[in-house]
């Protein structure tokens, strides 16, 4: 797995996490790379500084006096995650009322609609990593939600 910062034609970051830089390339080029925050399909992977883990002699010495961050910047965060919270809501919403929850049948319902067998339309749910991966490779149009489904009972 890997972490991407991405950035939309808009300015907005946010991070993403993806199989590999082959399935980033093939969803951005199939445009299920979408931003988190306005929905925009124009995403690029944005500057990022490398996560490098520090050697075990390093790890285990005595934390460095590094100066805390100043309130202003703590405060900027804070309102970038609840700017974000905010979106994230605002999706979820437009996609629970604007599509069909199929539950565990997400995969086999994507798979008959791209095949034609059955009727298109909106449709989110379920599926196993094995399931997604296979869908992707099949070049079914689909992507991973950036929240968490509640299940759905009746």
């Amino acid at each position: 797995m890997i972490n991407y910062t991405l950035k939309c034609a808009n300015d907005h970051r946010f991070d993403s996490w993806f199989q590999s830089a082959d399935a980033f390339d093939k969803l951005k080029a199939a445009g299920m790379v979408t931003c988190a925050i306005c929905g925009d399909s124009h995403v690029e992977k944005a500057m990022m500084s490398p996560r490098v883990r520090p050697a075990r002699s390093a790890a285990t010495a005595t934390p460095s006096q590094e100066p805390a961050p100043a309130e202003p910047a703590a405060a900027s965060l804070s309102q970038r995650a609840t700017e974000a919270e905010a979106a994230l809501k605002k999706l979820r919403k437009q996609v629970e009322d604007n599509s069909d929850y199929v539950g565990k049948d997400f995969a086999a319902e994507a798979r008959a609609m791209h095949e034609g067998t059955t009727p298109e339309r909106a449709i989110y749910g379920e599926a196993k990593l094995e399931e997604a991966k296979a869908l992707v490779e099949d070049g079914v149009p689909v992507a991973p939600l950036p929240f968490n489904i509640g299940r759905k009972t009746n």
